[in-house]
């Protein structure tokens, strides 16, 4: 069912886009250029419709018939995309502890050595 309204949609399609492309637009004589007003008027008396307009008006509804069509059925086959897949495993143990770094030999730097001054001497700041 959904390929028969695909391949109807796709040959709307191409007769709608046609039958737009091969219309002549409003005011497409040289008046229209200009700003005249031509034959056709925007919103006037138009007369009857011609055979291309007719196409158009009979496609442009078919062609949203066909599009709320398969809109319809492809909501009815919605399926998950993970729908046969497994959940993951949850990690059932703690968080490895943090490696210690090993601690480096303590050596005196010239920094962190206090020299000790005589109590005689007085302090100089």
């Amino acid at each position: 069912m959904t390929t028969l309204i695909i391949i109807i949609h796709i040959i709307v399609c191409f007769i709608l886009i046609f039958a737009v492309l091969l219309q002549s637009g409003k005011s497409a004589d040289l008046a229209g250029a200009f700003g005249g007003v031509g034959s056709q008027t925007a919103f006037g008396a138009r007369g009857s419709a011609s055979l291309m307009s007719k196409i158009t008006t009979i496609s442009a509804i078919l062609f949203m018939f066909t599009s709320m069509g398969l809109w319809i059925l492809s909501a009815r086959g919605t399926k998950s995309v993970l729908s046969g897949e497994r959940a993951p495993k949850a990690a059932a143990t703690a968080p490895a502890p943090k490696k210690e770094e090993p601690k480096a030999p303590a050596t005196q730097t010239p920094a962190q050595t206090q020299e000790k001054v005589p109590a005689s001497e007085p302090v100089k700041k």
